[in-house]
């Protein structure tokens, strides 16, 4: 059994008797091998000049740091495999095309931030050619606007096999006003209006529902510019998504933010309700994954201790 989650442009396929998500399921309960989130720093390699020249080549091939979110609730912290491909076809999610694909990094981990370091701006494929070419020749629009080379990590662990693909910006300052990307960086969070520390898990009883803010983030929401189809710049500006996890109950909205078809952008709150019956006092971790819609993700871990 096969299931294909598409969250906040991080597309994630799970494989095995655990990891397939039943149609009872809602993404924001965890319960088994997950890739909650995955960034890149940075989130968007800008070269000086779109003239594909020394000093061009050395921001685009320069070596940047992979981070995954890996979440295994029931693993009991038990080891995981992992291989991280590169691959020219965003639509090969698994990067199973051998002729397009190189190994970026292999190894073992445990659940939490895995973290590597890579350079798939340098990678060739088997004929010598880079990579980033073979990504701007699948492109329709050759690299116009930017090339996103997809990024797919593989992690097994028992019986569950999870594939997760991130697309990785590449760029040039095409028309006036484009500059790189910056990661987007949660400030904090409030549960039921108390600030929530990673150090002081906050302590909760009853059947809620409990509600969860994110700090105000709307001035760090990034003006930027992209080019229109006459080469023209075009002015856009971001808003956030954020998407909630927790290893018990469930959030809603399990996705908050974004903006609306008049532009609009939404609120950062949600409310977390626990299971009506059978569970028992235990600590519940929670996720929330941050991402500004042009390739930026991180997120922040939390941890409460809850009894009915």
């Amino acid at each position: 059994m096969n299931t294909w989650l598409k969250m906040g442009g991080l597309l994630l396929v799970a494989v095995g008797a655990v990891a397939c998500v039943d149609g009872d399921d809602v993404s924001s309960n965890v319960k088994d091998l997950r890739v909650l989130g995955v960034a890149v720093e940075v989130p968007e390699l800008m070269a000086p000049t779109c003239d594909l020249n020394g000093q061009s080549l050395e921001v685009l091939t320069q070596e940047v740091t992979y981070r995954a979110l890996l979440a295994d609730p029931k693993g009991e912290g038990r080891s995981i495999a992992y291989t991280l491909w590169a691959c020219a076809n965003p639509d090969d999610e698994r990067c199973e095309d051998e002729s397009s694909r190189i190994q970026l990094a292999q190894g073992t981990t445990t659940a939490g931030d895995m973290e590597v370091r890579i350079r798939p701006g340098a990678s060739q494929v088997r004929d010598g050619t880079l990579l980033l070419e073979k990504v701007r020749q699948a492109d329709p629009y050759k690299g116009y606007g930017g090339i996103r080379m997809p990024l797919v990590l593989h992690v097994t662990a028992g019986a569950e096999s999870v594939h997760a693909q991130k697309l990785m910006v590449f760029s040039c300052p095409v028309v006036p006003g484009m500059v790189a990307n910056v990661q987007p960086v949660l400030r904090g969070l409030t549960l039921d209006d108390q600030a929530w520390d990673a150090a002081a898990p906050l302590t909760l009883q009853g059947k809620g529902p409990f509600v969860v803010r994110a700090n105000d983030i709307s001035d760090l929401e990034e003006s930027y510019v992209v080019p229109g189809l006459r080469s023209e710049s075009v002015n856009l500006k971001e808003a956030w998504t954020i998407s909630w996890h927790a290893t018990l109950g469930e959030f809603s909205p399990e996705q908050t933010g974004g903006a609306d078809f008049a532009g609009e952008p939404g609120r950062h709150r949600t409310e977390w309700e626990p299971p009506e019956k059978d569970a028992v006092a235990q600590e519940v971790t929670f996720w929330a994954v941050v991402r500004d819609g042009r390739g930026g993700s991180s997120w922040l871990v939390r941890k409460v201790r809850w009894s009915p």
